[in-house]
């Protein structure tokens, strides 16, 4: 059974909802559906009371470590941390409670290659029981094409069941995002769903899409029930109106 993934996704240090494929480092401001009133540990405290684990914490560019660790403060060894992960800061955002880090450009050079002396280190330091890779992709010609700097600049690694293999044994699970339908709300990416649901070499974790409860049933039909899903946008606590929070808590709980 597909599990939900709760999220906080974090910009200029406030929770928002961002259409990930609208991020850059120029001056244009995101696409943005949704700015939280309230705090990322508010939601962290949520997600704790609610008995909902393996979720994450994203940081979208600077300014987001004090609410980042508020939230991990909140909901100690519940939550994942991704954003700006290297080797030299990876024990420190662990200390600050999250179970995992979650690395995708520190393991890259600036010509997109992976560099397997860092993802090395990075096991050495933190342990792969507590690494997480992120292998967020774009559609290109060859399939799907792991992206990085905030999913702007696209890498030479390219989502196969080769590649999942080769990395799996690096880490405790992959986190997936449709970078090109995260955020739209206009349903999942059912080729890369089906995909990895037919891998099933360690945990993964998909994000992107999910408009209502049909898709994120979906996700579970498509990979057999081996797929966990984030959903965002969609979410009526990040003010949309396609799932309801509770209605996932409760399919939770009879997990």
């Amino acid at each position: 059974m597909s599990k939900f993934r709760p999220c906080i996704d974090l910009h200029n240090g406030v929770v928002k909802q961002i259409v990930g494929s609208s991020l850059t480092d120029g001056g244009a401001a995101p696409t943005t559906n949704f700015v939280a009133q309230h705090s990322a540990a508010y939601y962290a405290a949520m997600y704790r009371r609610d008995g909902l684990t393996g979720g994450h914490v994203i940081k979208l560019g600077p300014g987001n470590d004090e609410a980042a660790k508020a939230a991990l403060a909140a909901y100690p060894g519940g939550l994942q941390i991704g954003g700006g992960i290297t080797p030299d800061n990876a024990q420190e955002w662990l200390d600050a409670g999250a179970s995992h880090v979650i690395v995708t450009s520190a393991l890259f050079n600036a010509a997109g290659q992976l560099q397997q002396h860092v993802l090395h280190e990075l096991q050495e330091r933190v342990g792969k029981q507590r690494l997480v890779l992120d292998l967020s992709c774009r559609r290109t010609a060859e399939g799907w094409t792991v992206a990085m700097n905030r999913w702007q600049t696209l890498t030479e690694v390219h989502i196969t069941p080769h590649t999942l293999d080769a990395l799996a044994g690096a880490c405790d699970e992959f986190l997936i995002h449709a970078a090109d339908v995260e955020g739209k709300c206009n349903g999942i990416d059912q080729e890369l769903v089906q995909l990895l649901g037919d891998w099933r070499g360690c945990p993964m974790t998909y994000a992107g899409g999910i408009s209502n409860m049909q898709d994120f049933e979906l996700v579970e039909e498509l990979s057999g029930g081996y797929l966990d899903a984030t959903v965002g946008s969609a979410l009526d606590i990040f003010g949309g109106s396609g799932v309801a929070y509770s209605t996932l808590v409760k399919r939770q709980q009879h997990f």
